[in-house]
């Protein structure tokens, strides 16, 4: 203090104003005796820009991704509630359970393995081998009566190959028919397949099984005894076949699986083999 002090070190200032305390500059309390000096005042983080998030605390103590998330080159992970998801109402389709079978594997797995070629075969449509056997069958079934094989036979060709067409594509309506209705009790039973397997594969169960009973009797008559034995048999083992491809095709256990295979096996127990029997 050049003003009040004099060469030697002295205070030459009145003695009122040598002991009064200095004054603090402004914003600054003097800490209590025996504290180290504070600064009233702490330092706030810079507030964010408007419609800019705002964080508290520590502003370097964010996520650590949170300096490049938006940045180019990175990306943000987060999740939205998916409507279509496991607990929505839309399910995807499931997968099918094998590839498809060629027409071959096919009729000669309904044979000899019918188990696990009606599984394979529950998410595959079958409209081609279903279409073509039952005609096939159809055209040769109106040889298995015996009244019909004989105006047939005693007709002219012009006369017989229209009769002979109609019985084929009347086996075919039938055959869908007879498909659909067992489809819809299944369905209406609890069962889970698919409408085109169902029909296609129930049309071919009718015309294979039947096809020993007609080998026999486009030779032996349909009067025959052993005509009539094969027809009970080849009947049972359609009923089986019924069952079983049911149950695979919709999940259902055997006893409504016959069920709603009931109301085919009398149609054909009716219109096919009590007809020769």
């Amino acid at each position: 203090m050049a003003g009040f002090r004099n060469g030697r070190g002295r205070d030459n200032r009145p003695p009122q104003q040598q002991h009064r305390p200095q004054q603090a500059p402004y914003g600054y309390n003097a800490p209590p005796q025996g504290y180290p000096p504070q600064q009233q005042w702490q330092q706030q983080p810079p507030r964010q820009p408007y419609g800019e998030p705002e964080y508290f605390g520590d502003p370097h103590a964010q996520h650590p991704h949170a300096s490049t998330a938006n940045n180019p080159g990175h990306t943000q992970m987060f999740s939205v509630d998916d409507p279509y998801g496991p607990q929505g109402g839309y399910q995807p389709p499931p997968a099918p359970v094998g590839p498809r079978l060629g027409w071959k594997a096919l009729l000669s797995g309904i044979v000899l393995r019918p188990a696990d070629t009606f599984l394979q075969m529950r998410d595959h449509a079958v409209w081609g081998p279903a279409l073509i056997v039952t005609f096939l069958y159809g055209l040769l079934a109106i040889f298995g009566f015996d009244q019909a094989r004989d105006e047939v036979l005693n007709a002219t060709i012009s006369s017989t190959i229209p009769y002979v067409l109609m019985t084929g594509v009347g086996f075919v309506l039938a055959g869908l028919i007879l498909g659909a209705v067992t489809h819809t009790l299944a369905r209406q039973l609890g069962g889970d397949g698919a409408w085109q397997p169902t029909i296609g594969l129930s049309m071919l169960i009718m015309s294979l099984t039947d096809a020993p009973r007609l080998l026999f009797a486009l030779f032996l008559g349909g009067d025959n005894g052993l005509v009539q034995i094969i027809g009970w048999l080849t009947w049972g083992a359609a009923g089986a076949l019924f069952t079983l491809m049911v149950s695979r095709s919709h999940d259902l256990p055997w006893p409504k699986a016959l069920g709603a295979s009931a109301i085919q096996l009398v149609a054909l127990l009716s219109l096919i083999k009590l007809g020769t029997l």
